[in-house]
């Protein structure tokens, strides 16, 4: 079925109005029910639904986010970060609204985007200002810095130790935040949270390598140019956006 309302809501967006794409997918889910929302979503090229979930305001309850389906948000999550956001602080205000919704299964979103390709690094971008806590999380089982020693694991040590079960229950981390996120990741989706890991570490190392490379630059009273790769690694499911795309990104 077609929705004239999406080719509305595909205009505005591209006009720039997402408040207004926004209120035009709403009013169909009141006048033709959610379903139909659910249904017309499927209709909306990733892109554009990105541009309106990406917009998250937690003072207020959006209707596409609470509707949203597990596969249509891992199409839209995976191509974020054409939008060059290096906070990520969009990415985590949309992730953490519509996995940690109410009545949700978290687990069906964090598989659906594990699965697709770029969806390891998406989750690794959430992750990314907590991979030191994340990698002592996976070695403690806790998230207590106090039991930390520090030590280094090899990835097998790590996948070894990914699967022993965690010294915390959900209930005890349930911040709807960066911490229930890993604790599901390694209670439901190890084998996901082991390629985010390697991702991760992948990135800290080309981070530190770089720094490295810039110090011995000034050293020697050189300059050291910024990498296209800064901040990526090896693992790095990531790709160039298409320039011929039109979108609002």
């Amino acid at each position: 079925m077609h929705y004239p309302a999406i080719v509305k809501a595909q205009s505005l967006i591209l006009a720039g109005d997402i408040v207004g794409a926004e209120s035009a997918l709403v009013e169909l889910a009141d006048e033709e029910g959610d379903q139909a929302l659910v249904l017309a979503l499927d209709q909306l090229p990733p892109k554009d639904l990105l541009a309106v979930i990406r917009e998250y305001d937690p003072s207020k309850d959006s209707v596409i986010n609470l509707l949203v389906t597990p596969e249509q948000f891992s199409r839209a999550v995976v191509i974020e970060k054409q939008y060059k956001d290096l906070t990520h602080a969009h990415l985590r205000g949309m992730m953490n609204s519509v996995i940690f919704r109410d009545d949700n299964d978290p687990v069906e979103f964090l598989r659906a985007i594990g699965e697709r390709e770029g969806g390891c690094d998406a989750l690794a971008d959430y992750l990314a200002d907590h991979w030191g806590r994340v990698e002592s999380f996976l070695r403690t089982g806790t998230f207590e810095a106090s039991e930390d020693t520090g030590a280094v694991l090899t990835e097998g040590e790590l996948v070894v130790q990914m699967y022993n079960e965690a010294k915390v229950d959900r209930d005890e981390i349930a911040d709807r935040d960066w911490m229930e996120f890993t604790w599901l990741l390694r209670n439901d989706c190890p084998d996901i949270l082991i390629e985010v890991m390697v991702i991760l570490r992948a990135r800290v190392k080309a981070f530190e390598e770089e720094s490295e490379d810039e110090d011995d630059g000034l050293h020697q009273g050189g300059h050291t140019p910024f990498r296209e790769t800064h901040g990526e690694g090896e693992g790095s499911q990531r790709k160039a956006a298409d320039p011929d795309e039109e979108s609002a990104i």
